[in-house]
């Protein structure tokens, strides 16, 4: 069993920052979680994906979606067992509520998300 939680969110006006947290709990490092992903759902709008970090070997490799290129950088810290979202010059477009999301064990877990709005 897994358990996810995210943190983080909050206000930012346009052109600021937030980092979101997802820590990993359940008696599992979260470098045991080969891939790991970022999603956000906006009002009235389907689940998109963010962001993926995939183990390879020593090293974790990151993907993106085309909105956040060049303005977010998904990252892991072992010794935290924690997973980030570092998110730069925001847009009000950004505005959603983010969930993390691994799999394990033939299982697929979610946070309970956390709400990020970008708002002057």
């Amino acid at each position: 069993q897994v358990q996810l939680v995210e943190s983080g969110g909050g206000f930012g006006p346009p052109g600021g920052s937030l980092k979101l947290s997802c820590t990993a709990s359940g008696n599992i490092g979260i470098n045991s979680l080969y891939a790991m992903h970022w999603y956000r759902q906006a009002p009235g709008r389907q689940r998109e994906w963010v962001a993926r970090s995939d183990q390879e070997g020593i090293m974790y490799v990151a993907e993106y979606a085309d909105a956040g290129k060049g303005r977010f950088t998904i990252s892991r810290d072992d010794a935290e067992n924690t997973m980030y979202l570092q998110m730069n010059n925001l847009r009000p477009e950004d505005t959603a509520v983010y969930y993390c999301r691994a799999f394990y064990g033939g299982y697929d877990y979610w946070g309970q998300g956390t709400q990020v709005t970008v708002s002057s």
